[in-house]
């Protein structure tokens, strides 16, 4: 073998470009920081189980049905209200002129059920 020749520098470059993807195969697989190509060290991102996955989602989830049974009483307040004040607006319209001095009004609204 010619120890001077190509194929010995490229048997080297070979044989160090394979044990530094082995190495960091290594410490990837057992969790240890990894070596980037100028030697400075990164950090790996942090796994999460399976098991805390699913105890997040499962919180995201109840959440999610409160804001939405909190959304469904919002609505119903938001129209409820809008939907009493145009009647007394009425009533307020055919009411007499001359009952102005009152200090009472007499609305006459009928409750009605809604969905």
């Amino acid at each position: 073998m010619d120890w001077g020749g190509p194929t010995f520098v490229v048997l080297l470059v070979a044989i160090s470009t394979i044990g530094w993807l082995v190495n960091n195969w290594i410490r990837a697989k057992h969790g240890y920081s990894l070596e980037d190509e100028w030697g400075g060290m990164t950090e790996p991102t942090e796994k999460r189980s399976d098991r805390e996955l699913r105890e997040q989602n499962a919180k995201l989830v109840e959440t999610l049905e409160k804001m939405q049974d909190r959304m469904v009483v919002l609505e119903r307040i938001v129209t409820d209200k809008g939907y009493t004040v145009a009647e007394e607006i009425e009533a307020l319209r055919d009411r007499p002129v001359r009952e102005t001095r009152d200090n009472g009004v007499p609305l006459n609204i009928e409750t009605k059920e809604r969905v």
